[in-house]
């Protein structure tokens, strides 16, 4: 009896696996179909995600020149913060990118000063609304100038001081900003091309991802 019921056991299992050899199991070649439409879907939703964070929350940007030395050294990348500015108003000392449509090219520079104030350069002093401000982030640079003897602004052409003959507006506009670059001495900014409007804002510089050995956020 036990015998018996070993071989029915035994034919039901057979017939079971015949039931799923003849069609019950998916092909292989089904199965790669699907996993390819996925990996499809997933890069496309991938791509689309990638351009919506560059177009409208953050992008790259690559530092050219010496205009933001001591801070920002040629070749570094930055990670821009574009929707900031939709949210709320530069501020003082915040490292901006910007675009400047006369020469079709992106600068990066430092907010001196905001719609409404005054400004007025004088050699290695600064003055918004008849105060002179505190730059911590060039203090050691200017002190190793005055060490040396020398201004840090060394004032080598008519557009080193603020205002001058090319520029010599002193109240920002409505929708402006004043922007200068920390190197003082090597920097076309607001003294040269004049205010920057905030319709050419990019957005704000807030993170270096290269070279690795500076990986760290920005300090504004």
């Amino acid at each position: 009896m036990e015998s018996q019921n070993r071989n029915e056991d035994q034919i039901e299992s057979r017939a079971e696996q015949l039931a799923g050899a003849n069609g019950k199991r998916p092909e292989k070649g089904g199965r790669a179909s699907k996993e390819i439409v996925e990996w499809i879907k997933a890069l496309a939703i991938a791509i689309i995600l990638v351009f919506i964070i560059r177009q409208f929350l953050f992008s790259p940007f690559i530092v050219e020149g010496p205009s933001m030395q001591p801070n920002f050294e040629t070749g570094e990348r930055l990670i821009v913060n574009k929707i900031l500015y939709n949210i709320r108003e530069p501020k003082h000392g915040e490292v901006v990118v910007f675009h400047v449509p006369d020469q079709g090219r992106d600068f990066i520079k430092r907010v001196i000063a905001l719609p409404g104030e005054t400004i007025r350069v004088d050699g290695d002093d600064v003055f918004v609304n008849d105060t002179k401000i505190d730059e911590p982030y060039i203090k050691e640079a200017i002190e190793k100038a005055h060490a040396e003897g020398r201004l840090y602004n060394e004032n080598k052409s008519p557009t080193s001081n603020y205002p001058n003959d090319k520029n010599s507006e002193i109240t920002v506009p409505e929708g402006y900003i004043f922007a200068m670059g920390d190197h003082r001495d090597n920097s076309q900014d607001s003294r040269d091309i004049g205010f920057v409007s905030e319709k050419e804002l990019i957005g704000r510089a807030d993170f270096i991802f290269w070279p690795m050995s500076k990986v760290s956020f920005i300090k504004h």
